[in-house]
């Protein structure tokens, strides 16, 4: 048994049940349509999130680094992944619905533009008036 692998383990274990608890929020609040709260904790879980990929390439390049480790240990670390596994197919179920609903907001924002906005086709009396195309719309972060 050694100390290093039984470190490592211990360490990816606390890393990756922290993330899954981080995306886990933001599921919750993507799911609750408060995606805002999600932003919250953005930062940490990017910076865990590169850690996690950076220790996970470590270990496909050197798998023995974890060999040292207890077995039970090994296990909880599977056990762990496979949680945040299911976890990140969640958020990315919450993360397409709410693709889907912003998408569909703008587009009937844009629509109504559409509707609203009328242009002469012509000059005198008789000039027909034709809707407008519809026109590029931005949004800022505290849309």
């Amino acid at each position: 048994m050694s100390f290093a692998a039984t470190e490592r383990v211990n360490a990816l274990i606390t890393l990756t049940e922290r993330l899954t608890d981080l995306i886990s929020q933001e599921c919750r609040a993507f799911e609750a349509r408060r995606p805002q709260e999600a932003m919250q904790t953005l930062e940490e879980t990017s910076r865990l999130a590169n850690a996690y990929r950076h220790e996970s390439a470590r270990i496909r390049a050197e798998p023995g680094l974890l060999e040292g480790a207890p077995r039970d240990r090994r296990f909880a670390l599977r056990r762990a992944t496979e949680a945040f596994d299911a976890v990140l197919a969640r958020h990315g179920r919450a993360l397409e619905a709410a693709r889907v609903v912003t998408e569909g907001i703008v587009r009937a924002v844009a629509d109504e533009v559409v509707a609203q906005r009328t242009t002469g086709a012509g000059y005198g009396p008789g000039a027909a008036k034709v809707s407008g195309s519809a026109t590029a719309i931005t949004l800022n972060k505290s849309a």
